[in-house]
């Protein structure tokens, strides 16, 4: 079976599950794994789409892109300074949100590394503030996170030609949140009301003007996919 989604959005997929189960801390570190390795996945995206307009063939930016990176893949703090440098070449401006409250470092190093147990609206905050990064950062990509992909296609053909005969390959295409929200029906919906809004920003932190309204929006794919994430992979249901 080859999953045909890139590592973090089946990482947030399996923070919305870790959450919809009750286990809050494991859910923050599937979270924070997320918002992590979108970084990676904006980098090479923007590296790739800087490549198609050179000399040169997809292969070679590819080998220069990984070689690269393996100079930072094992210090997360270098992998952001190279995911803000990517975004100011990228929009020309200043990444405003990397700061500690819009990331929710606070909140995270404090689970991850000193062990605090969260409430569920702590964690549905701290998901919500994830979702509204990545969700924005992708629509600034737009067609550009198709260089990305292609190298995951140019895997997943590599692995199948190396397959003995008889093999059947079969291709997972479960949308997930963030494709639902991209190419699905997930939006538009109306604002929530300003009870709502309030309560969404007990955890907001102003960084980002739409936090509230993509709490909503992160609670409502929540309702509509959280069946469908129940079952990805579950076990088969007995016959009557």
């Amino acid at each position: 079976m080859l999953v045909r989604k890139q590592k973090f959005e089946v990482l947030f997929d399996l923070g919305t599950r870790a959450l919809m189960d009750g286990y809050a801390r494991e859910a923050v570190a599937s979270f924070a794994a997320a918002l992590e390795r979108f970084f990676e996945f904006y980098v090479r995206a923007f590296a790739l789409e800087q490549a198609a307009g050179r000399d040169g063939s997809f292969e070679e930016a590819l080998a220069a892109l990984e070689g690269t990176w393996r100079h930072v893949s094992s210090q997360s703090e270098r992998q952001l300074g190279m995911f803000a440098l990517a975004y100011l070449l990228r929009e020309g401006r200043e990444p405003d949100f990397l700061t500690p409250k819009g990331l929710g470092t606070d909140f995270r190093n404090r689970v991850i590394h000193r062990g605090a147990l969260p409430t569920r609206a702590e964690v549905d905050a701290y998901a919500a503030g994830v979702f509204t990064l990545i969700d924005r950062l992708l629509t600034d990509l737009g067609g550009s996170t198709a260089h990305a992909e292609l190298v995951q296609e140019q895997a997943f053909a590599a692995h199948v030609r190396g397959l003995p005969d008889g093999v059947t390959v079969v291709f997972e295409e479960h949308p997930g949140m963030f494709r639902a929200r991209r190419f699905g029906t997930l939006s538009p919906i109306p604002k929530p009301d300003k009870a709502r809004v309030q309560a969404a920003s007990v955890q907001a932190t102003g960084v980002n003007d739409a936090r509230a309204f993509q709490q909503a929006l992160f609670a409502r794919a929540l309702e509509e996919r959280g069946s469908l994430l129940h079952g990805f992979k579950g076990p088969p249901e007995r016959p009557g």
